[in-house]
């Protein structure tokens, strides 16, 4: 429909594009994603297995195909192995190998956090955009209306509730959100600078590729394509796009194949893997899909539906369709997903949040304050719930949720920690001044809901952070085990003797490498077993090697927050499988 006969749908004033000032954004930028980065223990399962695979490659060469110590890691990619290895061989030395592998994950929220803000910012001053113009003149200049738009984009994405724990693991997941921003930036970069803008998508779709194989290339590669298929700015760029796809392709292959060339048993399991990712559409599991996404996702979907909604005859410009390009292509992945998961989901979390940020000029001042006081009640309610529990830990006040938290922390003995407790306070108090702010001042420009939201989001990861890392570590870290594990192996392990294991999942196989450097050989001959089984396998005898007396038990233990999981080191005659 030509453009003179739709009227768009965005109502703003100049005083709606208030600038909102740098600092501010850039200082809520950097807390959301320093706080509960470093200082603590790796958590099972991703974070640890994506530590693993690093010091792997960097002690024993598993560069091109990632492994857990001898364990082929035949899933995701090589990008976060290459990356995180190379942090901890510059930064290790004087950081730590713990602290030095989650370097990577500031380069990954900064590619992230820029591709979101920057992409939105050129679709945000294009012609097709802008606000419908006042008789006697008030509207935003389209450079002031872009930077609202972007800005609202980006305290939209930090305020995506779902992404929060990705952003702080060494896992694949903030980078192939990382490279699938940059591809939404790239398309938003080619209609003015054609050559940058293919080059720019073709190494995004190549680092898409190379952090979750098909799973992370599919849903951008798709989404590409449909980008540059209806009437428009794109399309008059589609010469360039061989271009991004001869680039694309010549990094993804300049890393397979070599890596064909080396382990066959990990290439065929890569394979596999990502054949087996893929299946035929089920109800129970789409269903399952959309209820996750549905707090995966908030803030943003119910704005996305608005956007589109508002946006409906103007859905091929170029403000919508490449974003809308992208959210529909991953959100047809989950749906042939053999098991939808988180790693599928964070690909809808930055085409959402440009979308949402388009919602917001649509929208009535009535409907905006209403998100406005949402996001206030909400996050001071999970301020006020981090607080309680936390008196409910130390004091055993109240009762209930006392012995709710006792459950899943048996034998744990909370600490107090008064440097916490005074920067806990000091975030209680920011938030309280935001709700006075937002009282007092009345601001008119548009992302003051946006930023109440990222805030308080932000506010509540870093109380659970302060109060709550010390409980976090003793729950989801296998320090303690490995430890004990390791002092029974130098007590009892005989001269020749090598160690195996039996029912040991990668996340626990991870945990003993990156803790004690323990690493398990797959040769049947070894006599040294560590077995992870279940306390009620032992109890029905159901567990392996359970009641044999050719088998002598060296060690039990495991973690004292799970005392269902079990691990013996086991000593079994020699030929014993």
């Amino acid at each position: 429909m030509p453009s003179m006969t739709r009227s768009t749908p965005a109502r703003l004033t100049e005083l709606g594009t208030t600038k909102l000032p740098r600092l501010a954004l850039f200082g809520l930028a950097l807390a959301y994603v320093v706080a509960g980065l470093f200082m603590r223990d790796p958590w099972k399962t991703d974070d640890v297995v994506g530590l693993a695979t690093m010091l792997t490659a960097l002690h024993e060469g598993a560069w091109l195909q990632p492994q857990i110590g001898h364990l082929a890691y035949a899933q995701d990619g090589p990008m976060i192995t290459w990356v995180g290895a190379i942090a901890i061989k510059l930064f290790g030395p004087l950081l730590g190998d713990v602290t030095a592998s989650r370097l990577p994950n500031l380069l990954w929220f900064a590619m992230s956090a820029f591709s979101v803000w920057y992409g939105t910012y050129l679709v945000g001053r294009r012609a097709e955009a802008q606000p419908l113009a006042l008789p006697f003149g008030g509207e935003p200049p389209p450079r002031a209306y872009g930077r609202m738009l972007a800005d609202a984009a980006l305290l939209l994405l930090l305020a995506t509730v779902g992404i929060l724990q990705h952003m702080h693991e060494t896992s694949a997941l903030p980078a192939v959100m990382a490279w699938q921003a940059l591809v939404f930036y790239a398309l938003a970069r080619i209609p003015d600078k054609p050559l940058t803008g293919a080059l720019t998508l073709g190494v995004a779709i190549a680092g898409s590729f190379l952090s979750r194989g098909w799973p992370g290339g599919l849903p951008v590669m798709a989404g590409t394509l449909v980008a540059f298929m209806p009437p428009g700015s794109l399309r008059q760029r589609l010469r360039w796009l061989p271009l991004a796809a001869l680039v694309a392709v010549a990094l993804i292959l300049a890393w397979w194949i070599p890596s064909t060339h080396g382990n066959g048993y990990w290439t065929q399991s890569w394979k596999a893997w990502n054949l087996g990712f893929y299946a035929w559409p089920e109800f129970n599991a789409g269903g399952r899909a959309l209820r996750d996404l549905t707090w995966f996702l908030w803030p943003t979907w119910p704005l996305v539906l608005v956007a589109v909604w508002q946006w409906r005859t103007w859905l091929f410009a170029s403000h919508i369709w490449p974003a809308l390009a992208l959210l529909v292509c991953a959100l047809l992945q989950i749906f042939v997903a053999a098991d939808p998961d988180d790693g599928l989901y964070i690909m809808l979390a930055v085409p959402c949040a440009s979308l949402a940020a388009m919602s917001l000029p649509t929208l009535r001042r009535g409907v905006i304050n209403t998100l406005d006081w949402f996001a206030v009640m909400c996050f001071s309610l999970t301020a006020v719930t981090a607080w309680l529990a936390w008196v409910a830990v130390l004091f055993g006040v109240p009762a209930g949720i006392s012995r709710n938290i006792a459950r899943h922390t048996a034998g744990y003995v909370p600490p107090i920690s008064w440097i916490a407790l005074l920067l806990a306070a000091v975030i209680t108090a920011i938030w309280g001044w935001l709700i006075v702010w937002r009282l007092r001042v009345r601001p008119t420009a548009l992302w003051r809901g946006t930023i109440l939201s990222a805030s308080g989001l932000a506010a509540t990861w870093g109380l659970l952070v302060l109060l709550w890392q010390p409980v976090v570590d003793y729950a989801r870290s296998y320090r303690t085990a490995s430890a004990e594990l390791a002092a029974a192996i130098k007590a009892d392990m005989r001269p020749g003797e090598c160690l195996r294991s039996d029912g040991l999942g990668p996340g626990q196989r991870a945990s003993f490498l990156v803790f004690q450097g323990l690493n398990f050989s797959y040769d049947l001959t070894c006599t040294l077993v560590l077995q992870q089984t279940t306390r009620k396998a032992l109890g029905n005898g159901t567990a392996a090697y359970s009641g044999d007396k050719n088998v002598q038990e060296l060690w039990r233990g495991g973690r004292r927050a799970d005392p269902n999981e079990i691990f013996r080191l086991l000593r079994v005659p020699a030929g014993y499988q």
